[in-house]
């Protein structure tokens, strides 16, 4: 019987030995025994530790479709800026007038209605058209009309309050 047990310690050394690093390790750790008053200071040990280092809740999704999260969109933060000047304005006072309209159904308009009629810049609007007629004949104006004419450009009527006579004002254009 003797001989027999020295042959299995040997064949378990073989075996050790063929083993990986990990497995003789924790055979070796599970071999010696820690008194408890260590293993307990140990544990309290890893629970004060882990209590710093909390575990990160898993998400819960709520849609079936995956997202990719969205990225860090940062301003921009120009070096130079693109635009070497700020552009200028291309409707001004003095393109938005473009002309005073001299027909004899414009002048019948002057006489009987107390109003103007221009030839305006399609681009510009009732509001604009107002601001013009007052800022550059100093008139204040009722209301505007407008209308687009078959050839494609704007034809704007510019009602004077009463206080204006469209005829001084046309006098002092130099429409008449």
């Amino acid at each position: 019987m003797e001989e027999v047990f020295k042959v299995s310690i040997d064949l378990k050394i073989i075996y050790a030995s063929r083993l990986s690093p990990w497995f003789v390790r924790s055979s070796a750790d599970s071999s010696k025994k820690s008194d408890p008053k260590a293993q307990a200071l140990k544990a309290a040990k890893a629970i004060k530790s882990a209590s710093t280092f909390k575990k990160k809740a898993k998400k819960i999704r709520t849609k079936v479709t995956f997202y990719r999260p969205k990225t860090l969109k940062k301003d921009r933060n120009p070096k130079y800026p693109r635009i070497s000047a700020p552009p200028r304005n291309k409707l001004d006072h003095y393109q938005i007038l473009t002309y005073p309209l001299t027909t004899e159904s414009a002048m019948k308009k002057i006489e009987d209605n107390n109003t103007l009629v221009f030839i305006i810049d399609i681009r510009a609007d009732k509001k604009k058209i107002k601001d013009t007629v007052k800022k550059m004949y100093d008139i204040q104006t009722k209301k505007v009309n407008t209308l687009i004419r078959p050839d494609g450009t704007k034809k704007g009527y510019v009602r004077l309050t009463p206080d204006y006579d469209a005829l001084d004002v046309a006098n002092k254009i130099g429409i008449i």
